[in-house]
């Protein structure tokens, strides 16, 4: 990624990485809901999914650009956290792109509306499936 003159190359990857897993719960995790009454029912981190060390990917693959100036920013920088922000919208195509083959796979019609955050239970709408269908009533012999 183009940083510009890096001050220090390791915030700058963290920086990049958080904006990343920080986009990827905007597009996948993090849904906002609403009480009858207008007010905002899901008001801090412990009212909603926001991504945890089980759902962000293991590896992270992120290299800067070297030497790479920017004569108009103070010490030659540039901004870091909106470009793999924006970059994330990949995990939520990702996911949409799933779907569209679980449909067909599936026999079920093309056409099909996926909001963001892609959650769980808006991907299992979205694949046409019954909550019923995600288990297996089989009880295991011994």
């Amino acid at each position: 990624m183009d940083v510009g003159k890096s001050l220090n190359p390791a915030i700058d990857v963290g920086q990049i990485e958080g904006a990343f897993v920080m986009g990827m719960g905007l597009y996948a995790l993090e849904e906002h809901r609403f009480g009858p009454d207008g007010h905002l029912k899901t008001s801090g981190a412990g009212k909603y999914h926001i991504p945890t060390i089980s759902s962000i990917p293991l590896e992270m693959n992120v290299s800067l650009l070297k030497d790479s100036g920017n004569p108009q920013a103070i010490y030659s920088s540039k901004c870091i956290g909106e470009p793999p922000l924006l970059l994330s919208n990949s995990v939520f195509f990702a996911i949409e792109s799933a779907v569209s083959a679980a449909r067909r796979q599936a026999g079920l019609s093309p056409d099909f509306v996926l909001n963001s955050p892609a959650t769980a239970k808006r991907i299992q709408s979205a694949c046409g499936v019954e909550p019923c269908r995600l288990f297996k009533s089989r009880v295991a012999r011994v």
